[in-house]
C-alpha cells in the first residue's frame, strides 16, 4: 500500500469508530463484559481521543512529512509490539506508528485488551486485505527487527531478557503529577478531576500526586471530585475504595476524603486506585529537584506552566510514551 493508502484507510477507520453501528456497539459491550475496568464512557473517551486527535487527515499527513515516510520503506521490518491493558485501546498508537510507516506490525495485545484492537484491525483487513501482511496477531513474539514492549517494572526485566539484543523500546511503570499553586479556578480543578479520575485513575497520564502549597485549601478539591461520585456504582472501584480507607483508619492515618476519593499525604507519586497521594511545598522552585529525583517514573506533569488540566488525557500524535519518539525510533530501524 502507498503511503496514502495507509491514511484513507485510517480516516474510514476514524468514521467507523465514530459510528453507532450495531456491529460496533456490540463489540463496545462485549469488551467491558470481558474487562469490568473498562466501563463504557471510558471506552468512549479512549476511541473518542484516537479519532480527534490521532485520525484526522491534516494531523496524519503532517506527522508523516515530519518524519518524510515513504510509500514503503527501503526495506520492510517485522516489528514487535507487547501492549498493556491498563485503558482501552493503550496499545494504538504504538500500532498505528508501525502501520503508517510501512513496516508489519507483529502485535501480543494484552489478555485485558484484545477485543476492541482486534476488532478494528479486522475491518481494516476487512476493507484492504493486504493490511494482513502488515498487522498480525502472536501468541510469541519472534524473529522480529525490533521490539516495542509495554508493561510493569517486574515484567520490564523479562522483556530486557527476551528482547535486549535487538532494537527496542522498553517501557516500565510511568504515572503523572500536578503542580497546584492554590489560583486555581474551579473550572481548572474540575478539570484536574478529569486528569485524575478518568480511566479509574489507571493509565500512565492519569494524575496520582498533587504538589500544594503549604496551608492549601482542600476544600474546593473535594468538592471538584464529587463530579466522579458515580463511581462508587462499580463494585470493583468501590471495593478499592473500602479497602484502602480501612487501612488508613487502621493504621491512623490522616487522610480526607469526599466519599468517592480519598487524598492522603505521601511522597509516592504512585497512588492505589480512589487514592491521590499530596506532597506540601514551601516555595514552586524547591520542587525542581523533588521533580528530577522523580522524572523516570513521570509520564505528564499538570499545571499552570505544565500540561494544561483537563488535558492530560488527550495526547496528541506526537506526545509520545516515555518521551521516546517512536516514529524516529522506527525510522532508525529502516536506516
Amino acid at each position: 500500500m502507498t503511503l496514502q493508502e495507509r491514511i484513507t484507510l485510517l480516516l474510514r477507520l476514524r468514521e467507523y469508530i465514530l459510528e453507532k453501528t450495531e456491529e460496533w456497539e456490540t463489540t463496545k459491550e462485549r469488551a467491558y463484559r470481558e474487562n469490568q475496568w473498562f466501563i463504557p464512557e471510558f471506552i468512549e473517551q479512549s476511541v473518542g481521543n484516537i479519532a480527534h486527535e490521532f485520525l484526522q487527515r491534516s494531523f496524519l499527513e503532517d506527522w508523516a512529512a515530519a518524519y518524510q515516510l515513504k510509500d514503503t520503506p527501503d526495506t520492510i521490518q517485522k516489528i514487535g509490539i507487547v501492549m498493556a491493558g491498563n485503558i482501552p485501546l493503550v496499545g494504538f498508537h504504538d500500532l498505528l506508528c508501525v502501520f503508517i510507516s510501512g513496516h508489519t506490525a507483529i502485535v501480543k495485545p494484552s489478555s485485558k485488551d484484545e477485543i476492541l484492537l482486534k476488532h478494528l484491525v479486522s475491518k481494516l483487513i476487512g476493507w484492504n486485505n493486504r493490511v494482513q501482511h502488515q498487522i498480525q496477531f502472536a501468541d510469541r513474539l519472534t524473529n522480529c527487527s525490533a521490539y516495542i514492549a509495554t508493561g510493569s517494572n517486574n515484567s520490564s526485566r523479562y522483556f530486557d531478557y527476551y528482547f535486549g539484543k535487538y532494537p527496542n523500546i522498553i517501557r516500565k511503570n510511568r504515572t503523572s503529577i500536578a503542580v497546584l499553586d492554590g489560583t486555581e479556578t474551579t473550572e481548572e480543578l474540575a478539570a484536574l478531576a478529569d486528569d485524575a479520575m478518568l480511566f479509574f485513575g489507571l493509565g500512565c497520564r492519569n494524575v496520582t500526586q498533587l504538589y500544594v502549597p503549604e496551608s492549601y485549601d482542600f476544600i474546593p478539591l473535594l468538592d471538584a471530585f464529587k463530579k466522579y461520585a458515580h463511581f462508587m456504582e462499580y463494585h470493583k472501584y468501590k471495593h478499592n475504595y473500602d479497602y484502602h480507607l480501612a487501612l488508613l483508619i487502621m493504621g491512623g492515618k490522616y487522610y480526607m476524603n469526599n466519599d468517592t476519593t480519598i487524598f492522603t499525604a505521601n511522597s509516592s507519586p504512585f497512588s492505589p486506585v480512589s487514592q491521590l497521594h499530596y506532597t506540601t511545598y514551601n516555595k514552586l522552585s524547591d520542587l525542581n529537584e523533588v521533580i528530577k529525583n522523580n522524572e523516570e517514573s513521570i509520564q505528564c506533569i499538570v499545571g499552570h506552566g505544565y500540561t494544561p488540566f483537563g488535558q492530560a488525557q488527550s495526547p496528541s500524535l506526537t506526545d509520545y510514551p516515555d518521551g521516546v519518539d517512536t516514529m524516529a525510533f522506527i525510522a532508525s530501524i529502516s536506516n
